[in-house]
């Protein structure tokens, strides 16, 4: 088969139409064991398929075994799927005759005049929009597995029936399979929560949900993030300032946070007035901007703010650094006119590319467009959506449109990045905003002397400094470049003889700006040297009675390369050019 026709996998629709027939698949090899249990809906997702089922059991590994068995067996059959329709009058008692009360529920909640359409394998028949494949012979069965089993809740609803979701993966070659799995298992093993406890980067507490503690390595980590933050920031003429935490609730309702952002908001009551823990940067920038007046010589002007900020985010949602209730945003507020939307988006690309390039992080760009719920009219909105696809297509940058999913002030770019398992994620996005400037009066004197209102660029590049850590903990499975690692030389000595010498090393290395630690234990080498590997320190410096003599090191990498032995003044000079090139 082609890997760039129609049928291919490469195809996200034929992909979709696969993973959606594996899902009816399952469900029939479900009915098939179990006629007692009641489906609820089962569609594919990006990575996969599941389905919901209300079960007077648990559906536990060896059952889920016997049920991918009898997938397997459905897809031998070569079952013939086949589309029909039917009345809304008909389609109702086909459910109840064979009492699917979900089905029955989802049938009556169709608009009038809505085709209800149904899809029959063999003898098993489901109510479906479709699109399927023609036979389930087209399903490879010993290319299919189930993944997991989770509690849902149906249609989403805390206080409806807890239901349980099986989740299924499926490729056209078992090859594929295995390559899949083996993908998730190293997936596990660079989970960023594990490694952040392992390495002593990061922990969270039943006491605090959501809020994560820093770890003094952690602490190192961050730290030297934000330090490179600074620095590219301020090469492309950025000013940084810090704006307060809690502001008054006025303050929120100008800006429109308190009428559509305001469940995810903590709010407190200080002297009798409501105020609000800032969810968002953007206000605090908009103030600063308007302690004084301005020019368009001014403009653009480029805020940066390292803000810490909080979301009341629910407790399912919580996600190790990935989703936080309080985290460092990385933001910027571009105050400009806009005549200079379009090169300053180009220049913010650039910014985004450089960094994203110095982690080896690939991207791709979406465009987000105006939602259900917004403010503005719609010819703004048109307007600002065009400068921003202007902007990235002028600079060969290819993007795709995400509908519906801009912001509520204005749309965006968003910059989902690629790690090293495949997998992506949004950190950096571009908000054009032509609303918040106005709703609170901000003004600049024009070069024809008038007053003009001016358009205003959120932008973040790490999106958080919490979720980028546990984006690059994952990438790099823990083993940081050199100049990210929080520790990045360890001294070992393989007899005590030897303690003045790697003392003085240490203290050479600790004048330089290294972060070293040293192990003078009394134990075996073999030992420090696995310890030191665990904790993924990039180098390793041996020193024995023939170093201490030679004034040489014997260094070993975190990967097991054995460097042999080197003077210690080459190993220093080569190592701070890599730590200050971040290479």
């Amino acid at each position: 088969m082609e890997e760039n026709n129609q049928f291919s996998f490469e195809n996200p629709e034929y992909r979709h139409t696969y993973w959606h027939t594996c899902s009816h698949i399952l469900a029939q090899a479900v009915k098939r064991l179990f006629p007692e249990v009641k489906l609820a809906i089962g569609p594919a997702i990006e990575n996969g398929f599941y389905y919901d089922m209300d079960s007077p059991f648990a559906f536990t590994p060896e059952i889920m075994e016997q049920i991918e068995a009898e997938m397997r067996k459905i897809c031998k059959e070569k079952l013939k799927l086949e589309r029909f329709e039917l009345p809304r009058d008909e389609a109702l008692k086909f459910m109840e005759e064979r009492e699917e009360p979900y089905k029955v529920e989802l049938i009556n909640d169709l608009p009038e005049g809505e085709v209800i359409s149904f899809y029959r394998q063999g003898e098993f028949t489901d109510l479906c929009a479709g699109p399927h494949l023609d036979s389930t012979g087209r399903v490879k069965g010993n290319a299919i597995k189930l993944t997991a089993c989770n509690a849902a809740y149906w249609r989403g609803d805390s206080s409806r029936q807890t239901l349980q979701r099986i989740y299924g993966i499926a490729f056209p070659k078992k090859e594929e399979l295995d390559a899949y799995l083996e993908r998730i298992e190293e997936a596990k093993r660079r989970d960023h929560r594990k490694l952040g406890r392992e390495l002593g980067l990061f922990a969270f507490r039943d006491e605090a949900p959501g809020f994560p503690f820093y770890l003094p390595k952690g602490m190192v980590l961050k730290n030297t993030l934000i330090e490179y933050w600074r620095e590219v920031h301020k090469k492309w003429d950025y000013v940084e300032i810090s704006t307060p935490q809690i502001m008054r609730r006025t303050l929120w309702e100008t800006s429109g946070h308190w009428d559509h952002y305001k469940e995810n908001m903590y709010t407190t009551v200080i002297d009798g007035e409501d105020f609000a823990i800032k969810p968002m940067n953007c206000p605090g920038s908009i103030l600063v901007y308007d302690l004084e007046p301005h020019s368009y010589r001014d403009l653009p002007l480029r805020y940066g703010e390292l803000g810490l900020v909080h979301r009341h985010e629910l407790s399912g949602a919580l996600h190790g650094m990935f989703r936080v209730r309080c985290f460092t945003q990385d933001d910027a507020h571009i105050l400009l006119a806009k005549e200079q939307i379009k090169d300053e988006v180009i220049r913010i690309a650039q910014l985004f590319d450089e960094v994203y390039n110095k982690f080896g992080l690939p991207y791709k760009i979406e465009l987000s467009t105006m939602p259900e719920d917004h403010i503005g009219s719609v010819e703004d909105w048109d307007i600002a959506t065009a400068a921003l696809a202007d902007a990235i297509t002028s600079i060969g940058k290819e993007y795709e449109i995400n509908p519906g999913d801009g912001a509520f002030y204005g749309p965006k770019l968003d910059f989902h990045i690629q790690d090293s398992l495949g997998r992506t994620w949004q950190c950096g996005t571009i908000q054009l905003d032509y609303q918040l400037p106005g709703r609170f009066d901000l003004e600049y004197v024009g070069a024809d002397g008038e007053k003009h209102c001016p358009v205003m660029i959120h932008r973040v590049v790490f999106g958080s400094i919490e979720r980028f850590i546990g984006v690059i903990t994952e990438h790099f499975a823990g083993a940081f470049p050199t100049w990210l690692s929080p520790v990045q030389v360890k001294v070992l000595t393989i007899t005590n003889r030897t303690d003045d010498y790697a003392n003085d090393v240490v203290a050479k290395l600790e004048a330089a700006g290294v972060r070293v630690e040293k192990d003078l234990r009394n134990e075996s080498l073999r030992y420090k040297i696995r310890e030191a590997q665990l904790e993924k320190i990039p180098y390793m410096l041996t020193i024995g009675d023939k170093e201490a003599a030679a004034g040489t090191v014997a260094v070993r990498t975190r990967a097991g390369k054995d460097l042999g032995a080197v003077p210690f003044d080459e190993f220093l000079a080569n190592l701070k050019k890599e730590i200050s090139e971040r290479t």
